[in-house]
């Protein structure tokens, strides 16, 4: 059975603590976004999975009894950064396993100001991520910088030393980023910078400076996932979006084996969860475009540009350079500007990702409309780990 987005809806992601609201406020504005985008009444959703990361239990109802008080199942989803993206995969595995015809899947966050996970104080040794981080200390240290810049940093340290990427081509992912955002008003950011402006930005790791990473954000998104039944029965053809193909992967012996911060932060993730979802969709990267991807930090999206097969190893930084993967190139990349411009509030960061694509695939993202746009790649990481990728396809 297949499933099918038929309404999405976000607020826009905003700056910790810069807006007097709670995070059931922002999932109401996202989840009725979406139900009214469907033209669905809350009455009609038989299964709620809602990704957060940073609330207490249960949350997620919280968040959702302020659509409505039905009784309906609700699922409290935690994945870290991938959150969003898990609660979109359990809407899909609902739908095409026969026990619902209509799913919202909701993420938000409210978070604190400051960078993720500096609180901790460089004491991992309980972390579910304490064995990713140990492959980074044992290489390359452990320094009083934000740990989770300090290993992607170190990533792209080792990308630059082994392949020669510069730290310009790395400055020019966060380039093109926030020039995308310019025309996206559901961004935390939405103003332009040069290469060299992002190259003169404060240094967070070396070589990444602050233009580069993501920020901390407040924000919610939602999407009304359905059955073809569902879809044939409301009339719904024009607003439908087929999730096409969609897998999620976790680590294997090849994150840690090498001792590389490129395996550790998910790049074997990611190049397995591309390829099991372009099987199961029957298409392939040729096919795609349109993409969203976790450029939590800069480097992370010249990885994925590799392991979604994109370009050969180590020729990210030449692609991104040559405008390949921005407006009059062979993909448009993170038209919403990224995590790195758009923002990034953990558990509303794949379904966002799920709204933008839903828009450029119908026609509908104005002034960032990616021409002709039939299929599109959402990929959504999480350290620690997992990694989704799935593919939208407009008929």
């Amino acid at each position: 059975m297949k499933a099918y987005i038929v309404g999405v809806g976000m607020t826009k992601f905003e700056k910790p603590e810069s807006k007097d609201w709670q995070y059931w406020d922002m999932a109401k504005e996202a989840g009725t976004a979406a139900l009214a985008d469907a033209g669905v009444g809350y009455g009609q959703v038989q299964q709620v999975p809602v990704g957060y990361c940073f609330q207490a239990s249960t949350a997620g109802q919280r968040a959702a009894y302020e659509l409505g008080l039905t009784g309906v199942p609700v699922y409290n989803v935690n994945n870290n950064c991938a959150t969003g993206s898990t609660a979109l995969m359990m809407a899909r595995q609902f739908v095409e396993g026969g026990l619902a015809d209509c799913v919202l899947a909701l993420g938000f966050e409210k978070m604190k100001r400051g960078a993720l996970g500096s609180e901790g104080g460089g004491d991992f040794s309980m972390s579910p991520v304490a064995r990713h981080y140990g492959v980074m200390a044992a290489r390359h240290g452990f320094e009083m910088t934000p740990p989770t810049a300090q290993i992607f940093g170190n990533a792209a340290r080792e990308h630059m030393e082994r392949y020669g990427t510069t730290e310009a081509q790395l400055a020019a992912v966060g380039a093109k980023n926030h020039r995308h955002s310019v025309n996206n008003p559901y961004a935390q950011f939405q103003d332009p910078y040069t290469v060299e402006e992002i190259l003169a930005a404060k240094t967070i790791h070396r070589p990444l400076t602050k233009l580069q990473c993501s920020p901390t954000s407040d924000g919610a998104a939602a999407a009304v996932v359905v059955s073809e039944r569902f879809v044939v029965q409301h009339g719904l053809h024009d607003k439908a979006v087929e999730i096409a193909g969609q897998a999620m992967t976790t680590d294997t012996e090849e994150s840690f084996a090498s001792g590389s911060c490129i395996d550790v932060v998910g790049k074997p993730m990611s190049r397995a969860a591309a390829q099991q979802a372009y099987e199961s969709a029957g298409l392939g990267i040729e096919d795609v475009d349109v993409i969203e991807l976790h450029d939590c930090f800069s480097v992370n999206e010249l990885l994925t540009y590799e392991a979604l097969g994109m370009c050969p190893d180590g020729a990210s930084g030449k692609l991104v350079e040559s405008g390949a993967t921005t407006y009059g190139g062979r993909w448009v990349v993170n038209p919403s500007g990224g995590l790195i411009s758009k923002g990034h509030p953990l558990g509303a960061t794949g379904l966002a990702q799920a709204a933008e694509l839903t828009w450029q695939l119908r026609g509908q993202a104005g002034a960032r409309q990616v021409e002709g746009a039939r299929v599109g790649l959402a990929h959504n990481i999480g350290l620690g780990g997992a990694a989704v990728v799935t593919l939208l396809r407009k008929s």
